[in-house]
């Protein structure tokens, strides 16, 4: 049933008008137009565009998992909002393809009209940067100095007040840390987990001494590795250890929230911990697409450019290849596998958790 009044035109539903004649050419004023630059325009505008789009999606997430209470109905929202940045994610993956029909040659044609314009300049994609978690503080050097000085006042303005609002990973520790089932009456569940790490790391260590294919220097090497294993679960359990490593930068969740997400992980079939885990993975998800993008950013870049210094006045793809390797909003997510033990060794959960987490609180 038709609800509008008056008809809705397609070319001004759009605003194909304006969108169309969003294409103008550094290189026609200064001469022959060099025909792949409407490509190169309408490949970044196409980005932008998919930018707002993840802002869109980013902006609806964020207030939620604000709240002091997800319902769940809200979180299976939240992971259907997650599983459409994905989707958007591999089309910009794919515009790669589409860029990289232009060769090198065909990009000089027009490069040098562009300076000092930049990927730097793109607001969206930093104010994404930011709103998912990833900081001054948290970029390498190069970054930290160059992230505003390229920019106008008033851009710079605004994402240094953004800087200032939680982000996504805020949002999401602090959830993680109002997880209710780590204490649930009697049961502790960290003191059964530890004890059996325990058992789990004393068997290991049994079997590389008992190992007869195993050399004198293959089995220290073994040993010297499970010893730091064990450091790595000592650290988990203890505040002043984590919070040691967490100031050297091993960690940026808090311990709270690490152990609650480790829980999540450990026991995902429970089904009120299966939204939960989706939801951690689709950030990894998130995380993981973005380093793709930048890796394939920094190759096209490295095929156009060589070692070339870019338009932006960065180190070209040396530049782009520390950003993608050190660039990471949820590496704590990442690393959670380090903590996790073969489900036949996982400590049985009590009957009243178990009541809990199948919905029937």
């Amino acid at each position: 049933m038709q609800k509008n009044v008056k008809p809705c035109y397609y070319p001004d539903y759009l605003q194909l008008d304006k969108l169309l004649d969003a294409q103008h050419p550094e290189s026609k004023k200064y001469g022959a137009e060099a025909h792949d630059e409407t490509l190169f325009i309408i490949v970044h505008q196409a980005y932008e565009l998919w930018f707002k789009q993840v802002l869109h999606e980013i902006h609806a997430i964020l207030p939620t998992l604000s709240q002091e209470h997800v319902d769940e109905d809200k979180l299976s929202t939240v992971n259907l909002r997650i599983e459409r940045i994905h989707r958007i994610q591999d089309v910009l993956v794919d515009q790669i393809d589409i860029l990289e029909t232009m060769t090198p040659l065909d990009f000089l044609d027009f490069r040098d009209y562009l300076i000092p314009a930049s990927g730097f300049q793109s607001i969206q994609f930093k104010e994404i940067e930011i709103l998912l978690g990833l900081k001054s503080e948290f970029r390498i050097n190069f970054d930290k100095k160059s992230f505003y000085n390229r920019l106008n006042e008033k851009d710079r303005n605004y994402l240094l007040n953004l800087e200032e609002q939680p982000s996504l990973f805020d949002a999401v520790e602090s959830w993680l840390e109002r997880m209710p089932f780590l204490e649930f009456g009697e049961f502790k569940f960290w003191e059964k987990y530890k004890e059996a790490v325990e058992a789990m790391l004393a068997h290991d260590e049994q079997v590389i001494k008992e190992a007869d294919y195993l050399t004198d220097a293959e089995k220290t090497f073994q040993l010297n590795d499970l010893a730091n294993t064990h450091a790595n679960f000592d650290a988990l359990f203890d505040k002043d250890k984590y919070q040691e490593l967490k100031q050297q930068g091993r960690f940026r969740l808090s311990q709270e929230a690490t152990l609650s997400a480790l829980f999540i992980n450990l026991y995902r079939e429970q089904p009120m911990l299966n939204s939960p885990f989706r939801l951690l993975q689709g950030l990894i998800d998130i995380d993981e697409k973005f380093t793709t993008w930048r890796y394939r950013h920094t190759t096209m870049v490295h095929r156009m450019l060589g070692t070339k210094i870019g338009t932006g006045g960065s180190s070209g793809h040396d530049y782009l290849k520390q950003t993608t390797q050190n660039n990471r909003f949820f590496r704590d997510l990442f690393n959670l596998t380090t903590f996790l033990i073969p489900r036949s060794s996982l400590p049985e959960l009590p009957p009243e958790v178990v009541k809990a987490v199948n919905f029937h609180l």
